[in-house]
């Protein structure tokens, strides 16, 4: 929204010969550009904390699985 504002700002100071507008525009969209990367990187961290966090819990639950000896087996009663 923010960089179509500022487009549209852009291209009525193109018109209208107004330099003021056009930089302003051009500050709009940039402005706006760095708020989406900066709401993309904390997506992307908050998908990698979440990976982080399944990855602990599934190898928390393979040493649960493996039981208390590791996976060692009683050879003598055959577990």
């Amino acid at each position: 929204m923010d960089k179509a504002k500022g487009k549209a700002k852009e291209a009525y100071g193109a018109v209208s010969g107004d330099e003021a507008k056009k930089a302003e525009g051009r500050a709009d969209q940039t402005k706006a550009e760095a708020a989406e990367e900066a709401k993309q990187r904390e997506k992307t961290r908050q998908a990698e904390a979440e990976a982080k966090q399944v990855e602990k819990e599934r190898d928390r639950q393979r040493r649960k699985d493996k039981g208390g000896l590791g996976g060692i087996t009683d050879n003598l009663t055959g577990r």
